[in-house]
C-alpha cells in the first residue's frame, strides 16, 4: 500500500475502534437506543468518507501505464498531478491524480475514466438519491431531507441541473428493445390509452404590470402533458348487467372471475403535444406486438383531437370510447331533468347505462332527444339533453360496448386516467408550484421512470451513457460489476 495512504488507514482504525468502544464501554450503559444509533450513523458517515477517500488514493497511488494517448491517437506525456472533489453521499472527498498533457491537447486524468467519474463533482450515487427525491417531492422538501439525513448541504439550483442531466437518456433508454415477460404471460389484448392534464408554467415575465383578469380568466397559465399508456392484458369478458353492478358497487353483485391486471404498463408523459406523444408511442406498440396478441384497442376520453391523433397513428387499433365519460353525460343529465335528490335518479342512469353498454345507444339518444323537444323542459333541461345527444352521437362508432364486452376487451381508460393524477399531478401541482416547459420534462421522464418500474435499470443505462459521453469508450464490465457490488452491500 502506498506510504501516502497510511496516515489515512490509521485513522480510520483508529475511528473504528473509537465506535467500537462507543457502543460497548461504560458509558454505552446509561445511553439511549435513539442517541447510540444517531451518534452511529453520523460516524459511519464519517468513517464513510475516509475509507472513500482511502480508496481514491490508494488507486491514484499508481502512475498509469504509457503510453497514454487521446481519442484521435496523439500520445501525451505526464505533466504533474492535478486535484479533483468528489462530492458524495459521505461529503466532500479531495483527492490527486496523474495527469498527461501535449501542445495545443487538452489534458488527461486517465483515472478519471477507469474511476468512470461523472464530468460534474456529484457522485452518480448523491445523483440518483437526488433525483429519486425530486421525482416525488418538491426540490426544496428533497434539499431538506439530504441535509437532515446525509447533513449535505445541495443547492436547489443544483439539484435542478443534476435532474436535467439525469434524464438526458429516457428517450434513448426507451427506444432499446423492451424487456418483456415471457411469451405465456402476455395478455391477448394490446392496448393504449391517452389522455391530457394541465401543468401550471412559469410566467413569460414577472417585469409585465400586473393586469386585471376577466371573468373565467386565471392568472396561471398550465401546457398539457400528454399522458400515455401502453399495456397488454386478457380477456375479461363481462355482460352490461355485470358492469352496471360494478359501477353502481351492488352489494348483491354475483361474484365474477379475478379481473385480470395489465401486463408490462408503461406510461409517459409529453409537453410536447399530442401528435409527438402518439409518435414517440408508435415504435414502443410495434415493439409489443406480435404472434400472441389477438386483439388491439386504444382508449381515450372523448376528446376529439385526442382521437384523432389515435386513429391516425393506431390505425389497427379499435377506438372505444371510456365508459366512465359517456356514464358522466347521464349523470349529468339526470340532474338537469331530476334533480340531484330525485329519487328515481339513479333507476333512470342505471336504465340508459344498460341500453348504452348493451349496444343500444341510438335508443337512448331518441329518448334523450325527445327530452329536448319536450316543450314542459326548461332551457337548462334541453341543453343538457342536447350536449350528452351530441357527445352520443359524435362519439357513436366508438361505443359498440356490447362487441367489446364480448370479446373481453377493457372499456375504461382508468390507467391513463390514474396516471394523470399519479404521474403529473400529484407532482406538478404541488402547492406554489410553476414549471419550466425543459424542468417539468426532465421531472416526468424520470418520474414515469420511477413509476414503470424501471429505475435501476434506467439508471445502468444512464451511467453506461454518460461514461461513453465523457470518455469515448463503453463499459461492458459495468453491468456485472455493479451487480457484484449491489450484492455484497446487500
Amino acid at each position: 500500500m502506498p506510504s501516502s495512504s497510511e496516515p489515512i488507514v490509521q485513522q480510520v482504525q483508529h475511528d473504528f475502534q473509537t465506535l467500537v468502544a462507543y457502543v460497548t464501554g461504560p458509558d454505552a450503559q446509561s445511553q439511549t437506543a435513539y442517541t447510540v444509533e444517531l451518534t452511529l450513523f453520523r460516524r459511519l458517515l464519517a468513517l464513510g468518507a475516509a475509507l472513500l477517500r482511502l480508496f481514491f488514493v490508494t488507486r491514484a497511488a499508481l502512475r498509469p501505464a504509457e503510453p497514454v494517448t487521446t481519442a484521435g491517437g496523439v500520445r501525451l506525456s505526464y505533466h504533474d498531478q492535478r486535484p479533483t472533489t468528489y462530492y458524495s453521499v459521505f461529503g466532500k472527498v479531495r483527492f490527486w491524480r496523474h495527469h498527461f498533457t501535449a501542445l495545443g491537447q487538452a489534458g488527461i486524468c486517465p483515472l478519471d475514466a477507469a474511476l468512470s467519474l461523472p464530468a460534474r463533482c456529484y457522485s452518480d450515487l448523491l445523483r440518483e438519491w437526488a433525483a429519486y427525491g425530486t421525482t416525488d417531492e418538491s426540490y426544496r422538501e428533497s434539499q431538506t431531507v439530504l441535509e437532515r439525513i446525509l447533513g449535505l448541504s445541495l443547492s436547489i439550483q443544483s439539484l435542478e441541473t443534476s435532474l436535467a442531466d439525469a434524464a438526458g437518456d429516457v428517450a434513448t433508454f426507451y427506444d432499446q428493445p423492451p424487456a418483456l415477460p415471457p411469451p405465456a404471460t402476455v395478455g391477448t389484448i394490446l392496448v393504449v390509452q391517452a389522455d391530457g392534464k394541465g401543468v401550471p408554467m412559469v410566467q413569460p415575465s414577472v417585469d409585465a404590470p400586473p393586469m386585471r383578469l376577466g371573468k373565467g380568466h386565471k392568472r396561471t397559465k398550465k401546457k398539457e402533458a400528454v399522458v400515455t399508456g401502453l399495456y397488454t392484458i386478457a380477456p375479461y369478458q363481462r355482460t352490461p348487467q355485470d358492469v352496471v353492478a360494478a359501477l353502481f358497487q351492488d352489494a348483491d353483485r354475483p361474484a365474477l372471475t379475478a379481473r385480470p391486471v395489465p401486463i408490462g404498463k408503461e406510461l409517459h408523459a409529453t409537453l410536447d403535444g399530442k401528435a409527438v406523444a402518439m409518435t414517440r408511442l408508435m415504435p414502443r406498440v410495434a415493439r409489443r406486438d406480435g404472434p400472441p396478441i389477438q386483439h388491439r384497442v386504444a382508449l381515450t376520453d372523448g376528446a376529439e383531437a385526442l382521437q384523432q391523433q389515435l386513429m391516425l397513428h393506431f390505425p389497427q387499433h379499435t377506438l372505444v370510447l371510456d365508459i366512465i365519460h359517456a356514464t358522466e353525460y347521464l349523470w349529468d343529465t339526470a340532474n338537469a331533468l331530476l334533480a340531484e335528490n330525485h329519487p328515481g335518479r339513479s333507476a333512470w342512469v342505471r336504465t340508459h347505462l344498460e341500453q348504452v353498454l348493451a349496444g343500444q345507444t341510438d335508443t337512448v339518444i331518441t329518448a334523450l332527444a325527445a327530452e329536448a323537444d319536450d316543450p314542459t323542459r326548461t332551457g337548462t333541461q334541453r341543453q343538457a339533453a342536447l350536449r350528452t345527444v351530441g357527445y352520443y352521437q359524435r362519439n357513436r362508432p366508438y361505443m359498440c360496448y356490447d362487441a367489446y364486452l364480448a370479446r373481453g376487451w377493457p372499456i375504461g381508460t382508468g390507467v391513463v386516467e390514474g396516471a394523470c393524477g399519479h404521474l403529473v399531478k400529484d407532482r406538478m401541482e404541488q402547492s406554489g408550484m410553476r414549471w419550466t416547459k425543459a424542468g417539468a420534462q426532465a421531472v416526468l421522464d424520470l418520474r414515469a421512470v420511477r413509476i414503470n418500474g424501471h429505475w435501476d435499470a434506467y439508471w445502468q443505462f444512464h451511467r453506461q451513457q454518460q461514461h461513453q459521453r465523457l470518455y469515448g469508450t463503453s463499459t461492458p464490465a459495468l453491468a456485472l460489476a455493479e451487480a457484484q457490488a449491489l450484492e455484497l452491500a446487500a
